[in-house]
């Protein structure tokens, strides 16, 4: 009811409206995109091209059923999610992007700018392969000129939806890029919700399946926000200090680490190297010993391939969560800048001994932030052996969609917040 009340509110607010509004638009002109086709396409020979299944299945998620259909918004936003990540890690690795990111604002700028340039290479080459690799038999005519089309309707797709996303935030409510995946995810629900009722009147599976991932759903949309509003606080103590004639410092305040601060980066990461083999296997023959052993030991769906799956599944997000924690929360560059302002945190030395002790406060709050990804990222797979009821990404998607959900509502409310004090200020 809160959330409802937030919304009410600012739907009476004019800037507020008028922000929602928009991004409600930009995610409509979205989904009459994901339904434009691809020139030079036989559909009918597309839905024997596509196998649903594996990582393709987590792309056609996040685009919202465009990938499976081949549309101008195949690729969806993915090439962007990638190319975010290449750069945030190469700002780590390379000590030019490490000094362009800390110029401030026209840093960061030049950084999204190197990520926008990023992303139209990495789509141009996923259309490339696309075209020419999983959907080859679906196209009508293979000639330079026709595939050349296809490859810059799937580009462009892709550059259009990163434009999209921009605009929502700069003159929207909410992050675009997370929203645009929302939307995907979401308008696939209702279609969900119906399979999973006829599978159930052709006694496909039991009510109790459906049971059984009622509850899962209740965890996981309850976990999320209670794991995603979950954190530590720090507390840090700023010494006075003298310049002229004036004091400043003396302040409390406190740093907050978040449980899960990596978000569903590390499902992500984990899924997509575990689905690597599984995508070689798609353009190697299907008798070939390397497809053979993949699809006996690597399996999703089937014992023993399914168990050893996701024991990898959760060995690798929980790795990948602490490792991107480690990336997007530095506790020596936390300590430097507590240090040059003169702060510190009570009963702690500063320099090696905060570093010390906020590595260790970060390691024990990321363990259960690991675990809580880890048993997201396996529960559907478990379930799935129990039950006939397909759900392989059901908890990435809830994760995505509360997670999401919670931070536009935040947006809001901080937006709502700023009117009322911008009298005072």
């Amino acid at each position: 009811m809160g959330a409802l009340d937030t919304i009410i509110k600012a739907v009476k607010v004019p800037d507020i409206r008028r922000k929602i509004i928009f991004t409600l638009l930009m995610i409509v002109v979205f989904r009459l995109g994901a339904n434009i086709p691809v020139p030079g396409i036989d559909r009918k020979l597309l839905e024997e091209a596509f196998t649903g299944q594996g990582l393709f299945q987590i792309f056609d998620l996040f685009s919202g059923g465009a990938f499976s259909n081949f549309t101008i918004f195949a690729l969806s936003i993915t090439p962007y999610i990638t190319a975010s990540i290449i750069l945030n890690l190469l700002t780590i690795a390379v000590p030019a992007l490490e000094a362009l990111s800390k110029e401030g604002m026209e840093g960061r700028k030049k950084i999204a700018q190197y990520t926008r340039y990023l992303t139209v290479v990495l789509a141009f080459m996923q259309a490339i392969g696309l075209s020419l690799g999983l959907f080859r038999q679906a196209l009508i005519s293979t000639q330079f000129f026709d595939v050349a089309v296809i490859v810059l309707a799937l580009t462009g797709g892709t550059a259009f939806l990163m434009w999209l996303g921009e605009q929502i935030n700069e003159y929207g409510v909410g992050n675009g890029i997370s929203l645009i995946i929302f939307a995907g995810i979401i308008c696939r629900a209702p279609a969900a919700i119906g399979n999973a009722f006829q599978s159930v009147s052709r006694h496909e599976i039991n009510m109790m399946a459906l049971v059984l991932f009622a509850l899962f759903a209740l965890f996981i949309v309850v976990g999320t926000i209670m794991v995603q509003q979950g954190q530590r606080r720090i507390p840090v103590q700023y010494a006075k200090r003298v310049v002229g004639r004036k004091m400043y410092g003396g302040q409390n305040t406190h740093i907050p680490i978040k449980v899960n601060q990596a978000g569903v980066i590390p499902i992500i990461f984990a899924m997509s190297l575990l689905q690597f083999p599984m995508t070689i296997t798609y353009f190697m023959s299907a008798k070939s010993g390397f497809t053979e052993f993949v699809n006996k030991w690597l399996s999703m769906t089937d014992p023993p391939g399914v168990w050893i799956y996701v024991i990898l599944y959760v060995l690798l997000t929980i790795f990948f969560t602490y490792f991107y924690t480690a990336v997007t929360f530095n506790v020596v560059d936390v300590s430097d800048n507590m240090r040059a302002n003169g702060g510190f945190i009570p009963g702690i030395r500063p320099g090696r001994t905060t570093v010390e002790y906020l590595n260790r406060v970060m390691t024990r709050i990321t363990f259960v932030g690991a675990i809580f990804l880890a048993a997201i990222a396996a529960l559907p797979y478990i379930l799935q052996q129990w039950t006939n009821l397909n759900i392989m990404f059901g908890g990435t998607a809830l994760l995505i969609v509360v997670g999401v959900g919670l931070d536009t509502m935040k947006q809001i409310e901080n937006q709502m917040v700023m009117r009322n004090y911008r009298g005072f200020l």
